[in-house]
């Protein structure tokens, strides 16, 4: 999602507590028609904005107290960690060659699809296993994979660094 997270001078997006600096970010700083932050410069000074930011907030912020253990009753390791290792290489195939930067809405809908069949899996060993780093990093995968496909899918035009070939180019001759 190349320049989608709106922020302010300190790197505070719409959300509260959450900050971008770099290539996510949309600062406006190199033009109304530049969507991300693609200047090392900025991205460092960015993030040191949002450093100290972040650090003033930190005092504001109240924190949920008895909260209890998690419990992994009724889990066990994963037999087979091929199940984490394999899904997670098909999610990051499935972004590259279905929602690169070419796309058409034929490897949306399969990309989409695809990654609710993925999600369904992983979800299913979650319930069944001790919760890893691994296991929790496929999720995340899975789900920002799914928020972008379901943008693309969404996207009426082209305009910046994503191009469907179903949708007509801004640059193309028009038709008669």
């Amino acid at each position: 999602m190349c320049g989608g997270i709106y922020v302010d001078e300190n790197a505070c997006s719409d959300i509260q507590h959450l900050y971008a600096s770099g290539e996510c970010a949309r600062t406006g700083l190199h033009g109304a028609n530049r969507l991300a932050s693609n200047s090392l410069l900025e991205a460092v000074v960015f993030s040191h904005r949002a450093y100290l930011h972040s650090i003033k907030a930190l005092g504001n912020v109240s924190f949920k107290e008895g909260i209890p253990d998690w419990n992994a009753e009724g889990t066990g390791k994963p037999k087979e960690m091929i199940l984490i290792t394999e899904n997670r290489r098909e999610v990051q195939a499935l972004m590259s060659n279905y929602v690169g930067i070419v796309r058409n809405n034929t490897r949306l809908k399969r990309a989409l699809d695809r990654l609710r069949i993925i999600y369904g899996e992983t979800e299913a060993l979650y319930e069944r296993t001790i919760v890893s780093p691994d296991l929790c990093e496929l999720r995340n995968m899975i789900n920002i994979g799914y928020l972008i496909t379901k943008a693309a899918m969404a996207r009426t035009e082209n305009r910046g660094l994503h191009f469907n070939t179903d949708l007509e180019s801004p640059l193309a001759p028009a038709k008669k």
